[in-house]
């Protein structure tokens, strides 16, 4: 077999049987190649975990089709060993036929345990290593050690210096790569046999991304200062004193060849922030030039260049994982915020590369979608990938702790690059705050009443039709996905409407001793998007003064001083866009959106479409099947020629990839 997916994807050939029912406990079939080729062929897959939820949609998408005589080749996927299929309904049980598979069949001589916590993305590298180097039966310890080599690229036993350490950590945490917990457990313990990284932090730096980083940014200035001292004689002088939250070593590497290739990198895509220094006329000449502060213009002119270079060569293919697009989203996001800082003073070259870059991102993100983004829906909580996937992955959350507290702010319509308007906002004026940054994906349509609404319902929109075109039943969601999981209703918290005003409303909830989980919707950007006039820029700026009031921060503090553990989303972002006219549509359209409509009929889709060739039809991806989209061409809205305006609704990588970020406070 030339991939591990072979041996699963040869048991799906079309119309043996209408209906398949799978024992997957390691959730194989979830993984984006797997589902990609399961779809390709025709079949159609719902996983069987709430059994009213599935009852619904087995009956209305299903079932009255059988009744009608159409063919269908459905997946009822279990995430249970085989013996549980006969624990399904009797009337599955009679209709169809019965697979089963688990990592045991694939990788037979390596440790179940070890392979079990691995994301499936990484399946691909173990399985090319497991035929090129055959390793025999192995045990936990040598199961690691192999994934650790060939799976992440990860040698213990060529960690002999600091350079060679803080290689292996640029690599794994400048790529985001999620390593399960007992492999950096392993990886320490190698470490740690020998002396050589006593003074390390070794639990902190290896798992923990931000605190790396956060380790790094304390120690850029001391490397500064000795670069400096490079080219003086004589001994050093008035010592500065340095304070550094994050022990360890005070000086660093990062002059080493293996070291320097990240360094651009690093201070480009705003993982690493420039510095002052006052000898910064003399630095800035040299390849240290990209992390020191010197004349503002000049300095993001020169970030945005390399930005600019940097997207053009790294946009993923229609194959990429979505990893891949959350990556590229990042430092998309860094590029519309310096496109968009000053932009009078940006040459004219410089914008050209700028636009051209935006089509090939539009159209590239474009194909990935409509190819891969179905796949997204079941994927396992975590790692969160959808907003539907966040109240499962709270709850996991509460369910390994039950006396964890937790608040999830829905910040509506909040960009990722509105996100790092805020982060930097909040950063200057809370300097303890830690954001762990994630992304997740929005519903598409990219609307308030599809995507904030599965955000706390826990679905898939086609589990709320009744409700599809408002937001009034997302309190009685949220209060129902958590009863489902043993919460009464005074541990459960709705708010909705926060953003400006007084907290005591808030504070006041939050202090009853029962409550548990919270959820707050955030509504401020959305309002200032829905009346903004001067695009991107405007955004940038309105958001910012908001930030710059004490309602986000407080907030934040509100919940860590009651012992919340707090993570902030959006429910979509948005995009500036010119109009390309206004469909006349009468009283057909459910929905007359900027960046979408929405229609009960494909008739009447078809008949607004021929007027706009270039919008994009959207299947029923997860949505009730008579709710069906039409989509605004890219940068295009449906509002008068040639008007501009900032919107949402489409599938423009801004908004549909948004932030997820945990938010804490750095203990003193």
């Amino acid at each position: 077999m030339s991939s591990w997916r072979d041996q699963i994807l040869k048991e799906f050939t079309p119309k043996v049987a209408r209906l398949t029912l799978v024992a997957d406990p390691d959730g194989l079939l979830l993984e984006e190649g797997i589902l990609e080729g399961v779809r390709g062929r025709g079949f159609e897959l719902i996983p069987f975990e709430d059994q009213i939820a599935f009852r619904y949609a087995y009956e209305s998408k299903f079932r009255s089709r059988w009744d009608r005589g159409e063919h269908t080749d459905l997946v009822v996927l279990l995430r249970s060993q085989a013996s549980e299929l006969n624990g399904l309904p009797y009337d599955l049980l009679q209709a169809g036929r019965r697979l089963s598979f688990n990592l045991g069949d694939i990788f037979p001589n390596l440790s179940y345990p070890v392979v079990a916590a691995l994301d499936r993305g990484d399946l691909d590298a173990l399985f090319e290593a497991q035929k090129r180097h055959a390793p025999g039966q192995l045990g936990d310890n040598a199961t690691k050690e192999f994934v650790l080599r060939h799976v992440f690229e990860i040698a213990p036993e060529l960690v002999k210096q600091p350079s060679d350490l803080l290689r292996v950590l640029l690599r794994r945490h400048y790529r985001g790569q999620r390593i399960p917990a007992d492999l950096d457990k392993r990886f320490i313990q190698l470490l740690r046999q020998s002396n050589l990284f006593d003074d390390w932090p070794l639990e902190t730096l290896v798992t923990d991304r931000e605190a790396f980083f956060a380790f790094l940014q304390e120690r850029w200035p001391i490397f500064l200062d000795r670069e400096v001292a490079k080219g003086t004689s004589g001994v050093r002088e008035n010592e500065k004193p340095y304070c550094l939250s994050i022990e360890g070593p005070v000086e660093l590497p990062f002059d080493h060849h293996d070291i320097r290739v990240y360094i651009d990198n690093l201070f480009v895509d705003g993982l690493l922030q420039s510095v002052s220094h006052e000898n910064a006329d003399t630095l800035s000449s040299t390849w240290v030039g990209i992390g020191v502060q010197t004349v503002p213009l000049e300095d993001r002119s020169r970030r945005l260049g390399k930005l600019v270079d940097g997207l053009q060569t790294s946009i993923p293919a229609e194959d990429a994982k979505h990893t891949d697009w959350f990556h590229l989203a990042r430092k998309w996001a860094e590029t519309i915020l310096l496109a968009n800082d000053q932009a009078e003073a940006i040459p004219e070259p410089t914008n050209e590369r700028i636009k051209n870059l935006q089509a090939q991102v539009d159209t590239a993100f474009a194909a990935w979608v409509f190819k891969r983004y179905a796949g997204l829906v079941n994927l396992p909580p975590v790692p969160p990938v959808m907003l539907h996937h966040l109240p499962r992955f709270l709850a996991r959350q509460i369910e390994e702790n039950r006396n964890s507290k937790i608040a999830l702010i829905v910040v509506d319509g909040l960009a990722m690059d509105q996100w790092l308007v805020v982060r930097s906002t909040l950063a200057s004026k809370q300097p303890g705050f830690r954001f762990r940054e994630q992304a997740v994906f929005a519903w598409i349509p990219s609307l308030t009443s599809v995507s904030r609404q599965a955000t706390f319902a826990g679905k898939a929109p086609i589990f709320f039709p009744n409700s599809i075109q408002t937001t009034d039943k997302e309190p009685a969601l949220w209060a129902q996905f958590w009863a489902d999981h043993g919460l009464t209703p005074n541990e459960v918290v709705y708010i909705k409407g926060l953003g400006d005003g007084s907290l005591e409303t808030v504070s006041e909830t939050l202090s009853h001793p029962k409550a548990r989980v919270a959820g707050l919707v955030v509504d401020k950007v959305d309002k200032i998007m829905h009346g903004m006039e001067m695009g991107t820029a405007g955004m940038h700026n309105q958001v910012c003064q908001w930030a710059k009031q004490p309602y986000l921060d407080t907030l934040f503090n509100l919940l860590l001083d009651r012992g919340f553990r707090v993570y902030l989303t959006s429910d979509h972002g948005n995009v500036e866009a010119e109009g390309c006219g206004r469909p006349a549509e009468g009283v057909v359209a459910d929905l007359r959106g900027e960046r979408v409509r929405i229609y009960p009929d494909a008739a009447f889709r078809d008949k607004v479409e021929e007027r706009f060739p270039a919008a994009l039809e959207w299947g029923t991806v997860g949505l009730p099947e008579d709710y069906l989209a039409l989509l605004a061409p890219a940068r295009r809205a449906f509002v008068r020629e040639k008007q501009r305006t900032v919107s949402h609704g489409g599938i423009s990588i801004e908004e549909l990839i948004v932030p997820l970020v945990q938010v804490d406070r750095r203990r003193e």
